[in-house]
């Protein structure tokens, strides 16, 4: 007999606005002095979402921004006071009043903000779950109350119990916040663009993988950037790798013919969203003639091409641009 509790769907919970560079700064951290300030709730018009971190190291470094810099003084010296203490403390920031707008630091916002201040010395265990996390495990963070002055803080397969100052109300009944997984992308090809593009897809989150077999273009010649991962094979060798066919997204930049001709062939097997091509449209038009029939019509709307946004400019840096701003938006919803 089924009873009414297996009727109760579980609400998903929100996807939080959380950034990778922070999130593996706290990860390698000295945290007997770091603290890290993470977004509980918001109301009103924030900068930041709840999910949204940022660490303060105690030596005057910094990770992330949870305002335009105005509240960044204040919360430094409240986190790093938490990481002293080894407790977790809490912080509200409320600029929804008229003469916030004018007086003290004059955010100009009317919104709210509550924070965890939380100690990194009393996380063990934190920096396997970033791993995870940047691996592609979505990880869910909760905290609750588990007494007057204790928190329960929960992230992925880790729990901690930490001692607390008198926990908000909007945390006495938990609060639960996804984080998702960060994007990857799969880079077929590196050329002039790479020292300017992977910089930008790494700083807006993204986990790069290369797949590059030139030697030309290998680690050895300092020419390019390292990715997160490089893999020495052919595009065809590099699309039955898990790692790489399970990408977000794929770009396909070798400046050569044969070799772009070869990703193509090899991606429209596989089930990425977004694919985008380099160069102009008569160059498509001729792989596409190379290419099966069957090929080019599984392809169909996932490729871009060429790919970027018609953002002005030309040269190494503005291409680079215009195709980070392309997956930014795409990522986010903002463009097909």
């Amino acid at each position: 007999m089924r009873s009414m509790k297996d009727d109760v769907i579980p609400i998903a919970p929100p996807v939080a606005d959380v950034h990778r560079t922070v999130m593996e700064a706290a990860a390698s951290a000295d945290d007997a002095h770091a603290a890290l300030a993470l977004v509980v709730d918001t109301e009103g018009s924030t900068y930041v979402r709840a999910g949204a971190m940022a660490l303060f190291d105690g030596q005057g470094g910094q990770v992330g921004w949870l305002s335009g810099g105005c509240l960044e003084p204040e919360i430094e010296t409240r986190a790093l006071a938490a990481a002293q203490a080894g407790q977790v403390d809490w912080m509200e920031l409320d600029t929804r009043a008229d003469e916030d707008l004018l007086s003290g630091s004059a955010v100009g916002c009317r919104g709210r903000l509550l924070l965890a201040l939380l100690p990194l010395a009393w996380l063990p265990g934190w920096t396997r779950a970033v791993e995870a996390w940047r691996d592609g495990t979505d990880l869910e963070l909760t905290l609750r109350s588990v007494g007057e002055q204790r928190i329960a803080l929960g992230l992925g397969q880790t729990d901690w119990r930490l001692p607390s100052t008198p926990v908000p109300d909007q945390v006495q009944a938990g609060v639960r916040l996804l984080l998702k997984a960060p994007p990857r992308m799969v880079l077929f090809g590196a050329g002039p663009e790479t020292p300017w593009l992977l910089p930008l897809l790494r700083d807006a989150g993204w986990v790069v993988t290369l797949v590059e077999r030139r030697p030309r273009w290998s680690p050895d010649t300092g020419i390019t950037p390292m990715p997160d991962h490089w893999e020495a094979m052919t595009p065809a060798a590099g699309v039955m790798q898990p790692s790489v066919a399970s990408a977000d997204a794929a770009l396909v930049m070798h400046h050569n013919f044969e070799l772009d001709r070869e990703a193509l062939e090899a991606l429209a097997a596989s089930d990425i969203p977004f694919i985008g091509l380099l160069g102009p449209r008569r160059r498509r038009d001729d792989l596409f003639r190379l290419l099966p029939a069957a090929a080019v019509s599984a392809l169909g709307k996932r490729l871009r091409s060429p790919v970027g946004l018609d953002l002005g400019g030309r040269g190494a840096q503005a291409i680079a641009l215009s195709i980070a701003a392309q997956l930014q938006a795409w990522h986010h919803g903002r463009v097909a």
